[in-house]
């Protein structure tokens, strides 16, 4: 029983003590918890309380890397538009610009101007000049950038990049749109501007030595997982930053900022507090309830706190953008004291040291004297009316320096009668001086735009007029010419065209000098004119070529007289340096009728009757008509075929042999050339010769007649014939040519074989010198030479000696009438007689009958060539010829006997 009772009484003590125990366990594990959510409250409140702190000190620095941003781009644009009325800005222009805006200070470091996006202006130029000729967009992404800088008129921020120098910048590309010819805005170009980002970083206060946050910058705009770093230590980006966006436009960056010393150094609750927090624990065990109510009616209101706080963070934040973007000074003015409360802008604009008490007199000090009566009035009838103040006026700084003011605020009064006026003040130097730039630059541009027309005036009148003579040139006369053909509203009218040239021009050219021949030129222009109606036209299309274009109702016989009556004033001569000068003239005329005849056609209609008109004489007219069309397209079929033959070798030689006088044995042989036409057969040179001078082809001929002379001489040797000698008929114009002695240093020439037969009329006496050089040098390659159709030129005696012909040709014309004609057979003997003293021989041509060759064989002549002996031959005739000719040889003289 009794261990029951004790069994009982220690129950009861356990219970007693657990229902003691229990409730106190409760109290102290509510006390515990209690305590426990206090402490974990107050650290969440000190970390709260940090962050808020951060993100107000990085606000501000967001605020200031924005503001500076946007003033570089305001920069940037005032360049813009001064481009805009300057598209041709000159390098020069460009750093004279730049120059002036870059001494405002900005974070700027330099600018390039790029037309069509390529690189162009730079400044500075030496640091920059390798830019030049560069894509102004920096890839990759330029592509897309350039469509956006183009089509949407976006400004582009591309970086940050590396420069040069070694550092880092932003490139800010703006468009630069100009005014076309049409009215219209077009695209010009890009103008970029590189933000040196070590400036920007400072101006700032990123990189403040009292900064107490660590910062990092990241550039999100690039779309990869993992932000690029651009500024600061990646590691302050895990360690739960506060954040901002900086919105740059095309780009953006992510501002995260933490404490320096971390966020367990600021948010770290005091051991005080927590000292506190266990001994009300322990005191007010009871009143954890209350307390944590009283905590969670404090969180609510520091909740609402915050909420007003970062309200007004977000205002400042716009309004601090808003000032350093616009650099704008606040001040206050208490009328009745004249006492000024200045901001430190202020101070900074006016340059007045901030140690200066600011005053209305202090103000008063710094305005222009011109401006400061229109300044005092606006203020005064801003306080009188209770309205808005605004006016802008100049300031005088230390120095002499001068900036442009604008002022604008608000007068209000108090009940007592008080009148305060709260205003603000920015520089607007740099607008001033941009419309000053503007003004100055459209007006260049006026003058340059007057001096660009008046320069295409005279550029076109100089393209259109000869500068000699003032008449209009070729140009102006094809214009004029297609216009008049073109007309349609007198389809009636007759166009007529005269084209003159002057005759013995080039004499007074040669004789007189140039000078003389311009005074000429200017002669003949003025006949004309005074001479041609109103409403002809007369141009000077070449060095002595005139063209007169008529459109009337005159006759054919008119413009005969017309033309008539200009060479009747051309031919009257002029005095020139105490020299009288006198040229003739030649005028082909040509109408157009027919309403298909082109102008180009009517012009060379009026260019053949010009040449038909020199033709028969010169110093006369000639009109052109369905003979001489027919005659021109005849020329043209000759000078084509002349032309396809040269191509297909068609151009042969043809030989007339030469024989002794004495025995009638062939002592040599004569090539000439002859033309195999596709249709005609074979022509002689009278068929072809003047058209084939005409197209300079006439060396080319005597080239071939001279390779397939060579060529024949060689078969004749090789077949035994006995004939070592041929000759072949050379050109004036082939005889002064290199590559005639080129050609002949390329083959070999047996001394004695070859002649070469030059015409009288070549002029001896005009070249004798030339043609001697050239003569001689022919001698060199073993080459004889004969003077051919002698006595019907003008060579003198002396010439001819001083040329030492091998022979001389008696011409045809001389021979034919010695048979009933003794004086002429005295004149023949007379040249023998002459060829005999210098010992030169004598051939005759042209013997037609036996009779002939009896006479000159009489009278001394050693070879003789004509039809009587043999017709001239093709080289397969010849052999057959030579090979029967000397059993012919006394048959010959037998019936000449």
């Amino acid at each position: 029983m009794a261990t029951k009772s004790k069994n009982a009484d220690g129950a009861s003590i356990l219970r007693s003590r657990l229902q003691i125990l229990i409730p106190s366990a409760i109290v102290l594990a509510g006390v515990f918890v209690s305590a426990l959510y206090a402490d974990l409250q107050q650290q969440r409140l000190s970390r709260e309380a940090a962050r808020n702190a951060v993100e107000e000190d990085l606000g501000l620095i967001r605020t200031k890397l924005e503001a500076n941003i946007n003033a570089d781009m305001k920069l940037l644009q005032g360049m813009v538009a001064v481009i805009g009325t300057e598209p041709y800005v000159t390098q020069k222009r460009f750093d004279a610009l730049a120059t002036a805006l870059l001494s405002t200070p900005s974070q700027i470091g330099s600018i390039a101007a790029a037309p069509n996006l390529i690189t162009t202006f730079v400044h500075p130029y030496e640091e920059n000049k390798a830019y030049i000729g560069h894509w102004v967009l920096p890839q990759p992404g330029g592509a897309e950038a350039a469509q956006q800088l183009r089509d949407k008129g976006k400004t582009i921020i591309a970086g940050p990049l590396p420069l040069r120098n070694g550092s880092r910048g932003l490139i800010i590309t703006l468009p630069v749109t100009i005014t076309n010819d049409e009215g219209k805005r077009a695209f010009w170009g890009g103008l970029a501007g590189v933000v040196d980002l070590a400036r920007l970083y400072d101006d700032s206060g990123l990189r403040a030595p009292d900064l107490a946050l660590s910062v990092t910058i990241t550039d999100d705009s690039r779309g990869t997982k993992d932000p690029a770093v651009i500024y600061g230590d990646s590691h302050v980006l895990t360690d739960d930053p506060v954040t901002m966006t900086v919105d740059l436009g095309t780009e953006s960056w992510t501002l995260s900022a933490t404490p320096k010393d971390g966020w367990q150094a600021v948010s770290k609750p005091a051991l005080l507090i927590r000292g506190m927090i266990a001994a009300m624990a322990l005191l007010i065990a009871g009143s954890v309830i209350w307390v944590a109510g009283l905590m969670r009616e404090r969180q609510k209101n520091y909740a609402a706190l915050r909420q007003r706080e970062q309200q007004l963070t977000a205002v400042s934040h716009r309004l601090g953008l808003a000032l350093e973007a616009s650099r704008i000074g606040i001040w206050e003015l208490d009328f009745a004291s004249g006492d000024i409360s200045w901001d430190e802008r202020m101070y900074q604009l006016y340059g007045v040291s901030p140690d200066v008490k600011s005053s209305y007199d202090v103000w008063k000090s710094c305005v222009h004297p011109d401006d400061l009566p229109v300044s005092d009035r606006a203020l005064a009838k801003a306080i009188e009316q209770n309205a808005t103040y605004e006016t802008e006026f100049r300031i005088l700084r230390d120095g002499g320096e001068i900036r442009h003011i604008r002022a604008v605020g608000i007068a209000t009064r108090d009940e007592d009668g008080q009148v305060t006026v709260l205003g603000v003040n920015w520089d607007v130097s740099a607008d001033i001086r941009l419309q000053e730039d503007l003004r100055e630059a459209q007006r260049e541009t006026a003058l340059r735009n007057e001096d660009l027309e008046a320069a295409r005036q005279r550029m076109e009148y100089n393209a259109l007029h000869d500068a000699l003579t003032t008449l209009p040139n070729r140009r102006y006369l094809d214009q004029q010419l297609a216009d008049l053909v073109a007309r349609d509203d007198q389809p009636g009218a007759r166009l007529t065209v005269l084209h003159l040239d002057l005759d013995r021009f080039k004499e007074i050219n040669d004789t007189l000098g140039h000078g003389a021949g311009d005074a000429i030129l200017r002669h003949v222009a003025d006949e004309l004119r005074q001479r041609v109606g109103t409403d002809d036209f007369v141009a000077r299309i070449g060095g002595d070529e005139f063209v007169i274009v008529c459109l009337g109702c005159g006759t054919a016989d008119s413009y005969e007289t017309l033309g008539q009556d200009l060479i009747a004033a051309v031919n009257r001569p002029i005095v020139y340096n105490g020299h009288e000068c006198r040229v003739g003239a030649s005028i082909g005329i040509a109408d157009r009728i027919e309403p298909e005849l082109t102008a180009e056609q009517l012009l060379v209609n009026a260019d053949i009757a010009l040449y038909e008109a020199k033709r028969r004489g010169r110093n006369r007219v000639e009109r052109f008509n369905d003979h001489l069309r027919a005659r021109t397209i005849n020329t043209k079929h000759t000078a084509d075929a002349i032309l396809r033959s040269l191509a297909d070798g068609d151009f042969i030689a043809w030989f007339q042999p030469q024989f002794d006088a004495r025995t009638l044995e062939i002592n040599g042989v004569e090539a000439l050339a002859r033309w195999r036409h596709p249709q005609r057969g074979i022509l002689a040179p009278n068929a072809f010769l003047e058209i084939a001078e005409n197209l300079n082809v006439v060396a080319q001929i005597d080239a071939s007649i001279l390779d397939q002379a060579l060529a024949a001489l060689a078969r004749w040797q090789a077949e035994g014939l006995g004939i070592e000698h041929v000759s072949v008929n050379i050109s004036a114009q082939r005889l002064f040519e290199d590559k005639l002695l080129d050609h002949l240093n390329k083959i070999a020439v047996a001394p004695g074989s070859l002649s070469f037969e030059l015409l009288e009329s070549i002029s001896f006496d005009d070249k004798a010198d030339a043609v001697a050089e050239s003569l001689e040098r022919i001698r060199d390659h073993g080459i004889s030479i004969e003077i051919d159709d002698f006595g019907t030129g003008y060579a003198s005696i002396l010439s001819l000696i001083k040329l030492s012909p091998s022979r001389l040709k008696i011409d045809r014309q001389l021979v034919a009438p010695i048979v009933a004609n003794p004086a002429q057979r005295k004149l023949i003997s007379s040249i023998v007689d002459i060829g005999r003293s210098f010992g030169i021989g004598i051939i005759a041509e042209g013997v037609e009958t036996m009779e002939h060759a009896a006479i000159l064989r009489d009278l001394g002549c050693q070879t003789l060539q004509g039809f009587a002996l043999a017709r001239p031959m093709n080289p397969d005739g010849f052999i057959d010829f030579a090979r029967s000719h000397a059993l012919q040889r006394e048959d010959l003289w037998q019936r000449s006997a």
